[in-house]
């Protein structure tokens, strides 16, 4: 079957899909290179080089995203989804310009915020997130009709691994360009690249209003219905289960400020490239997903690429040239995508409306904020254990974790996406 030809291209009939992924795009490629340039920051001009300051940057974004998840799906549940991520869009282009005078040479008196206004704005970005996370696919859920929405998953999924491509690596060369450290650059294309997701979802005429909700149930109610309804399909538990302990043990990216400079031995460019391997692998494996979406055995598919994610996150910790910890990243990227579009399909064809905000913000807590408890996870253990052995220990608990899912969920086994629809 020819790409071109194939059934997954007609989602871009759809002209609001269309500029839900132009702002996707953008808002990915904005926020990846603002953290890949934090990163830089802490690790070469704050803290002295240490694993452990890189892993606070994950829990210092996770623990307000999980305090305010729950809420941030209540309110996507009752409230125009559009008019929620314009106003997070905003707040996250104000911080980038923050951190632009921050580290601007030429505003002297910003410096004596120095490395507190960097995880001040990642304080705040984890509430954002929160917000935009529990509206980001019950809106584009909206855009499209439900047999797009694997389609839609899977585009979805493109759009967002190809500016965590872009955003890392622009991120290093401008960062690391002759030889100096120029997060002010960076932070001042961040700038740009938000309006630009701004400008995308502004353009979408479709509101986000929540579907028909019924009466209006008061908040702590309304957030524990979310909780009951994701604990009580085994289904989804056990898809967004997986996923969480797969992310939290086995990544291996947080720690590669650290692996890139003690391991590899190079700068903040060969970091940038090594930061954007695992989204270049999905970018590989959406494309192939696009003509062959895992439809009929998705649930071994998932089951297999995580496994397959623990095993090269391991002979990742094992690479002694840049090359190889590319191709082996590359390759965590690509089997960690199999799992993305199956987790994403089975939430679209398994929850209503009325509950996609509250579900997409426990999918949060369950995927989003495991990344960054995980970063801090990894610091941790790279302290106790050494850099390597931590990342060593991480893909085999991973493994562990598939066998032991694997075994006790047969529903998991014999999913077929395409009995949902």
């Amino acid at each position: 079957m020819s790409l071109l030809k194939a059934e997954s291209l007609q989602i871009f009939q759809i002209k609001e899909f269309r500029l839900f992924v132009m702002a996707r795009f953008f808002l990915t490629l904005s926020i990846q290179m603002q953290f890949a340039t934090i990163a830089l920051q802490v690790y070469h001009e704050y803290s002295n080089k240490s694993e452990f300051m890189l892993g606070m940057i994950g829990l210092t974004e996770a623990v307000p995203a999980i305090i305010t998840a729950l809420y941030s799906g209540y309110i996507s549940d009752h409230y125009p989804r559009k008019r929620i991520l314009v106003l997070g869009i905003m707040a996250l282009l104000i911080a980038a310009v923050f951190l632009y005078f921050n580290s601007e040479p030429m505003f002297a008196w910003f410096k004596d915020f120095g490395v507190f206004a960097l995880f001040t704005v990642v304080f705040l970005f984890g509430i954002i997130r929160a917000f935009l996370g529990a509206c980001m696919h019950p809106f584009m859920s909206q855009l499209v009709p439900r047999n797009f929405y694997t389609h839609s998953a899977t585009w979805n999924s493109t759009a967002w691994h190809v500016g965590a491509i872009l955003g890392p690596v622009a991120a290093g060369i401008i960062y690391g360009f002759n030889n100096g450290y120029h997060a002010n650059w960076c932070h001042l294309t961040e700038v740009f690249l938000f309006a630009l997701a701004l400008f995308f979802i502004l353009l979408i005429r479709h509101k986000g209003a929540p579907g028909n909700t019924g009466p209006k149930e008061p908040i702590m109610q309304s957030m524990r219905m979310g909780l009951k309804f994701v604990f009580t399909h085994k289904l989804i538990l056990s898809a967004l289960s997986l996923d969480l302990f797969a992310v939290l043990l086995g990544g291996a990216v947080a720690m590669l400020p650290s692996f890139t400079d003690k391991v590899l031995h190079l700068g903040p460019q060969a970091y940038g490239w090594l930061r954007t391997a695992p989204a270049i692998g999905a970018v590989f494996m959406a494309l192939i997903m696009a003509v062959w979406p895992p439809s009929k055995r998705a649930g071994k598919a998932m089951l297999w690429s995580v496994a397959a994610f623990g095993v090269f996150t391991i002979l990742f910790a094992l690479s002694t040239t840049f090359w190889m910890a590319f191709i082996m990243l590359f390759l965590t990227g690509a089997f960690d995508n199999v799992s993305v579009v199956v987790r994403h399909s089975i939430l679209q064809l398994s929850t209503p409306d009325n509950m996609r905000g509250r579900v997409s913000a426990i999918n949060n807590i369950f995927i989003g904020s495991s990344n960054e408890i995980g970063a801090f996870e990894s610091g941790t253990t790279a302290k106790l254990f050494g850099l390597v052995p931590s990342i060593v220990l991480g893909g085999f608990l991973t493994l562990g974790i598939v066998a032991t899912i694997g075994k006790r969920n047969k529903e998991l086994n014999d999913l077929d996406l395409s009995r949902l629809q």
